[in-house]
């Protein structure tokens, strides 16, 4: 599975053509993507499924950290709503406190909104200290969550934190999918793979 990180409807007819078999949808790669529009939504969905390729959304109302306040959660709390009822097929989110834990009560209250989508927790994850990594799938993994998106590191690509990765996965075992993504391109996304035992990797290069 390649899932491309599309920053609008501009390519993914091209990469679905090239194999892309899901697209995480945002808006403004530049600060790491963020809730791409109503319009593009619907009309991104619309696209996809005609070729039977699920549309993960994402929800994130701004750049920078991922400390959100009251404002902040009800707008993203209306664009999971939204998103859903638009026909995304999964929504991408992630939420942290002051000091880089799971802001436990505000992911439970996204989780709700979600309906029957799938759902996952984007790179914010990486930004969790390593030592309670394992503590934060666990819980993760008890809210029912579909899978992580991980480069293993604040800093690097994935390839440069092959290591963690490995660890990662091994505690998974199976019980919440483990995307990879962060630096992931066409020329080595198939080594990746191999190197990790993984059978999904997430990127903007994985075509071109």
């Amino acid at each position: 599975m390649k899932e491309f990180c599309a920053e609008n409807h501009v390519r993914i007819a091209h990469a679905m053509a090239l194999g892309a078999g899901r697209i995480e949808l945002c808006d403004n790669l530049a600060v790491g993507g963020t809730t791409p529009s109503h319009g593009v939504i619907r009309a991104v969905c619309n696209l996809a499924h005609e070729q039977g390729v699920l549309v993960m959304t994402m929800v994130r109302p701004r750049g920078g950290d991922f400390c959100y306040d009251a404002t902040e959660k009800k707008i993203m709390l209306e664009d999971t709503r939204i998103a859903r009822d638009l026909g995304s097929d999964g929504l991408v989110f992630g939420a942290l406190t002051e000091d880089n834990w799971l802001d436990e009560d505000f992911v439970i209250q996204l989780l709700e909104e979600t309906g029957n989508c799938e759902t996952v927790f984007h790179m914010a994850f990486d930004l969790i200290p390593r030592k309670r990594q394992f503590e934060a799938m666990d819980w993760l993994v008890e809210q029912g969550v579909t899978r992580i998106l991980t480069r293993g590191g604040v800093q690097g690509a994935a390839s440069d934190n092959v290591a963690w990765l490995k660890e990662l996965i091994a505690h998974a075992d199976g019980r919440i999918e483990i995307l990879i993504g962060g630096g992931v391109t066409r020329d080595n996304a198939e080594r990746l793979m191999t190197e990790l035992g993984v059978t999904q990797v997430h990127g903007t290069r994985l075509f071109w």
